[in-house]
This record gives structure tokens, C-alpha cells and sequence, in this order.
């Protein structure tokens, strides 16, 4: 079974957020293994300078970095990422699961990811060139892994 892993930076606070993450969870058990790694986002301060913001960064995506397991395939989530519809994100999925049995997935803070985190990545995917909080992100994922099962398997959910 293919272990998918999501590493994000920000903790759900809100339960309709929780509610849709611990339901795409349950549905997604039947496909793969699904870990969840929520890392601490750091305090930004009112008054950001782009020294601040970098510091910032760094510290979020160093504890990303310390978490990826060395033979997984990483998927970065980033604005200037490659745009795939459904179908073409579940057809990467099964081409990766043929080689490799981890998938990591990576949503950073709101400040994005620093060079080292992209460069890490083995695709960088972009969702939408809008902002989305990182809460929302991470439901749209899941839907979207989901949604890629569902369409590899040739069942009736997607549409």
C-alpha cells in the first residue's frame, strides 16, 4: 500500500477545517497509508523586513527538511509550481507509486517555502495562482488524492 505523507507548517485550529481533514482521512484509508505531520509555524510580527522574513522561513522549512524521509518522492505545493488537472495528478501518482511506495507532500507556511525546500522537491505542483490559507490547502489536497484514487481505480466520484 502506498504511504502518502503531508508535512505542513500551521496547526487546524477550526473544527469544520478538522472535520473535512478527518473525513478525506477515513476515505482515503482504503487507497493508502495517510500520515499527517503538523509542524509549528512561527510568530510574524506586525512589522516584517525581508531579513525577518527569511529567518522565518528558514525555521519552518529546516523542521520540514528534518522530516522528510530520505526515499520518498516530495511533492512541493508552491505558486510557481506545474498546474495538473485531476486526471493528469492521479496518473503522476500511479507513475510514482511504480517506483517508489512513499509520497510526501509539502504545504509550507504563509510565508511560502525557502530554495532548499524546492530544490529538495522531485515536482513543485501549483493548485491555483490565488492565496489560500494553508487550512484550506490542505483539504484541497486531500480531496484531490482522493479524487486521484478514485479516477485510477475507475470509480464513480469523479465527474
Amino acid at each position: 500500500m502506498l504511504n502518502i505523507e503531508i508535512i505542513c507548517v500551521g496547526k487546524i485550529k477550526e473544527r469544520f477545517f478538522k472535520d473535512a481533514i478527518d473525513e478525506y482521512s477515513k476515505r482515503l484509508s482504503k487507497y493508502c497509508k495517510l500520515n499527517i505531520i503538523e509542524l509549528s509555524d512561527e510568530k510574524i510580527p506586525d512589522k516584517l523586513n525581508s531579513s525577518l522574513e527569511l529567518s522565518i522561513k528558514e525555521k519552518e522549512c529546516n523542521n520540514i527538511l528534518n522530516h522528510i524521509k530520505k526515499d520518498s518522492y516530495v511533492i512541493a505545493l508552491d505558486l510557481r509550481g506545474k498546474e495538473l488537472n485531476s486526471e493528469e495528478l492521479s496518473k503522476k501518482i500511479e507513475d510514482i507509486s511504480m517506483e517508489s511506495s512513499n509520497i510526501t507532500f509539502i504545504i509550507g507556511g504563509s510565508l511560502g517555502l525557502t530554495n532548499s525546500v524546492l530544490e529538495k522537491a522531485n515536482l513543485k505542483l501549483c493548485f491555483s495562482k490565488m492565496t489560500f490559507p494553508h487550512q484550506l490547502i490542505r483539504i484541497f489536497l486531500l480531496e484531490q488524492i482522493f479524487r486521484a484514487f478514485k479516477i485510477s481505480n475507475g470509480e464513480t466520484y469523479h465527474r
